[in-house]
């Protein structure tokens, strides 16, 4: 009988000879994106941050601090193998399950503009909500590549990865953060596509999950309210639509060209924290239709090469691990400009790069910094 031979130890780092570089396109198009969204985060900020904090620098300082953490996280990070931080990713869901409970507990959770979403340490404050994405993603991704040829299955591709996801979409939304919850199920629903569950049983349970959403939504006062709002915002200029209302003026206003960096009149106290979800507006209005464009061409260049990295990961883990993380990214992105322009209910979602938010910030560049370490082992040879 041979004897049993020792179990191979993965090695956490990534070995001399076994991967290329980085992808570098995806690398320069974070680092722009990075850039450009500092740069507007200063402009929007400084009038709101001298009439709160009598410091025009007060959240671009904040910001740079997240970013320079979370540019280094996102350049050491490449240096490990993915593959390490796999049996982690159990830790990561529960983790941010228990998160997500401690929010609800009045004295713990920290409420704000009538929601409560956020937990303080040491001064910060931040939203487990954001872990959660991250803990769907890694989750989902590890349990499909290790049951990929029983996808097809109702209860391996349907049933089992439903609870999962309901649970922390149930959660996120009892905290007044729907827009949160439709992110997540999205991002659930994608990588469940993706990872080859019965289109057929997909269909039916997405319609359903949809639907239970949507009905969550109109019979939850606060977001039926903000449904009546998008549909007539002139209704409440003053009150519910007043936000929005000065969203498109700001928008109206910029024009093809805009106003100038630095020269937005709707910042001026008008749009109340122009530097957080509508911080689009804020483009928009100072660098006009030629800007705005420029960023949404920048988030589709980021997307795509994001989509080149994960159809050329070596395996079936790494790459669901960048359709979540780049499926969240233009999920995202999608719902906070639609919720600017009005063209779905307004809600608080972010501007990926873009919207104040550091420990949001840190934790996307974090992600990136997942999406190039798979992007440093995918097959070379085929790499466009």
């Amino acid at each position: 009988m041979a004897a049993n031979k020792p179990k191979k130890k993965l090695n956490c780092f990534v070995p001399k000879g076994k991967a290329g570089g980085i992808d570098p396109v995806f690398l320069i198009l974070v680092l722009c994106l990075l850039t450009f969204g500092l740069i507007m985060v200063a402009s929007a900020s400084y009038v709101s941050a001298l009439h709160k904090y009598d410091d025009s620098y007060h959240y671009i300082k904040r910001q740079l601090i997240f970013a320079v953490v979370g540019v280094a996280a996102m350049l050491i990070l490449p240096r490990f193998d993915y593959h390490f931080f796999r049996k982690f990713i159990p830790y990561l869901l529960i983790g941010s399950v228990i998160l997500l409970i401690l929010v609800l507990i009045p004295g713990i959770g920290i409420e704000g503009g009538g929601a409560r979403r956020w937990l303080g340490f040491g001064g910060f404050t931040f939203q487990p909500s954001e872990i959660a994405k991250l803990g769907i993603i890694a989750t989902f991704a590890s349990y499909m590549a290790a049951n990929s040829k029983k996808m097809k299955d109702f209860k391996v591709g349907i049933l089992y990865p439903a609870i999962v996801l309901g649970v922390v979409c149930l959660l996120v939304a009892v905290e007044t953060h729907i827009s949160g919850a439709i992110l997540i199920f999205a991002v659930g629903a994608v990588m469940i596509f993706v990872g080859g569950a019965n289109l057929k049983w997909f269909l039916g349970i997405g319609f359903s999950g949809a639907a239970a959403l949507a009905g969550f939504a109109w019979l939850t006062p606060y977001a039926r309210t903000r449904i009546e709002t998008m549909m007539n915002p002139e209704a409440d200029p003053t009150g519910a639509g007043f936000q929005t209302m000065q969203s498109l003026y700001a928008i109206g206003s910029g024009g093809l060209l805009g106003l100038g960096l630095g020269q937005s009149r709707q910042k001026y106290l008008y749009i109340p924290e122009p530097q957080n979800d509508y911080i689009f507006s804020i483009v928009c209005e100072e660098l006009g239709f030629i800007g705005a464009m420029m960023v949404i061409v920048l988030f589709v260049l980021l997307i795509w090469r994001g989509f080149v990295i994960a159809y050329h990961a070596k395996d079936k883990f790494g790459s669901l691990l960048v359709v979540g993380i780049i499926s969240r990214v233009a999920i995202q992105t999608i719902l906070n400009i639609g919720v600017v322009t009005n063209s779905i209910p307004p809600t608080g979602i972010s501007l990926p790069f873009f919207s104040y938010g550091g420990t949001a910030l840190m934790m996307l560049l974090f992600e990136m910094g997942i999406v190039l370490a798979v992007s440093r082992f995918s097959r070379l040879e085929a790499r466009e």
